[in-house]
């Protein structure tokens, strides 16, 4: 017994022929609470990021550019190469859909450094309350997903398989998007934020980023097991491994390194106060 699910316009409202879209709600809701709560973290005396309001505003703008341009180069390149080699045009065309996590966080941490070597702020510093804010915007992000039937999961016989009524697909599915939004999101916003407040990997730079790296490639790497590989793509291997997989993988490594890094390091402090 599956539960069938009307499908919901892409289209949250229009305004004055304008539509806003779900998945543009998404990013802006995802900038919008992660901005405050970085600002609020920041703001304690113990955040160890001593950044002014105009600093705030500029990083605001390098991450979303790093979001943006990392996230579409990121499935360009990792996802569909060979159609946007063929409709090079396509690749501006960011409304038809097509992002890329791993290319967004790329974009993200070259922002960031950017960003810091501009401001004179350690880079490390902020890309470590950036991963305590982070999942709020894949929370939203993978809830979009979900509303607009993209990357649903593989078929199931479980009575929480989803169909969507009158799209020709009759058959359950894991509602994949929404494992996601439990576990890269939610579950993983609140595993960063107690990491933040109640250990002292906020005084090694980069401790948390590596965090992040690591247990967001756990949850994926485990959510992929429900999701339906990219149709243009499929499984890279005969038993099963998906692109996201491989990325992910690849996102381990990296947080693992980063993360020994910094326990090598020695301990800063943390005081903003002047």
């Amino acid at each position: 017994m599956a539960i069938t699910i009307n499908p919901i316009s892409p289209v949250a409202f229009s305004i004055f022929g304008l539509d806003i879209r779900w998945y543009a709600l998404a990013y802006i809701a995802g900038f919008i609470i992660g901005y405050f709560l970085f600002k609020y973290l920041a703001s304690r005396r113990n955040s160890g990021v001593c950044i002014s309001k105009k600093q705030m505003d500029d990083l605001l703008t390098y991450v979303i550019l790093g979001v943006i341009l990392g996230g579409r180069l990121g499935y360009v390149l990792f996802y569909n190469l060979p159609f946007f080699l063929a409709h090079p045009l396509e690749i501006f065309a960011v409304w038809h859909g097509g992002m890329s996590f791993h290319g967004g966080l790329i974009g993200v941490i070259a922002a960031t450094f950017l960003a810091g070597r501009k401001m004179k702020i350690n880079p490390w510093r902020m890309l470590d309350l950036m991963a305590v804010v982070g999942p709020i915007g894949l929370f939203f992000g993978r809830i979009a997903n979900f509303i607009n039937m993209e990357v649903m999961g593989r078929p199931t016989s479980n009575p929480w398989g989803v169909v969507f009524a009158g799209t020709g697909d009759v058959i359950p599915r894991h509602p994949s998007p929404l494992y996601e939004a439990a576990t890269e999101g939610a579950l993983l916003f609140i595993i960063m934020l107690c990491l933040y407040c109640f250990t002292g990997l906020r005084r090694r730079p980069g401790a948390l980023a590596g965090m992040l790296g690591m247990l967001y490639a756990v949850f994926r790497i485990f959510c992929e097991q429900f999701r339906a590989p990219d149709v243009q793509i499929g499984f890279l291997t005969s038993w099963g491994l998906t692109m996201g997989q491989l990325l992910s993988a690849a996102m381990f490594a990296a947080g693992a390194v980063i993360f020994s890094i910094s326990l090598k390091r020695k301990q800063v402090g943390t005081d903003c106060s002047k």
